[in-house]
């Protein structure tokens, strides 16, 4: 295999237009599906927390924090949620070229609010274990991670392929 080989694109040029908008539409509910299971289980597990004797006794940084992590992650599982309404209502209306790329956005920044979601959730955790600042500390660094592997290395790799392409 040469080079130009491993470096060729998948493409699927036997594809029509609506089969390529149906196999979009799949990939982008495969993925939600993973998003929106994990969104709901930090949820599910946030929602808990409050109802606790050793959370009601947390001074007023760690209620807020909590607040805000809340906050976020209603707003992941909305924004994760939100495609499965928006097809609902748009169901053979023939409009899927155009409910694609809503959806997508809609996707990311439901990404978007996980990152912050679980980053409070962690620092809420952390906080308990270690002081605040090794707290802080442990949470820059998963935003970094998040970062990287999430938009960092994406972005690269579609910038690469504009370069080659180019």
């Amino acid at each position: 295999m040469t080079t130009d080989d491993a470096r060729a694109r998948y493409t699927r040029d036997d594809e029509s237009p609506g089969e390529r908008l149906d196999r979009q539409w799949n990939e982008l509910l495969q993925e939600l599906r993973l998003a929106q299971t994990g969104t709901q289980v930090l949820f599910a597990f946030l929602l808990s927390i409050a109802f606790t004797n050793r959370f009601q006794d947390a001074d007023d940084f760690t209620h807020d924090v909590y607040a805000g992590t809340m906050i976020a992650s209603a707003f992941a599982a909305a924004l994760f949620l939100a495609p499965v309404s928006f097809h609902r209502i748009l169901f053979r209306k023939k409009m899927r070229d155009r409910m694609i790329p809503i959806a997508g956005r809609m996707t990311a920044g439901g990404l978007f609010f996980l990152i912050l979601a679980m980053s409070g959730g962690i620092l809420i955790a952390i906080d308990v274990v270690l002081s605040r600042t090794a707290a802080f500390i442990v949470v820059a660094f998963l935003l970094a991670w998040f970062i990287v592997f999430w938009y960092a290395i994406p972005l690269w790799v579609r910038r690469a392929s504009r370069v080659d392409e180019g």
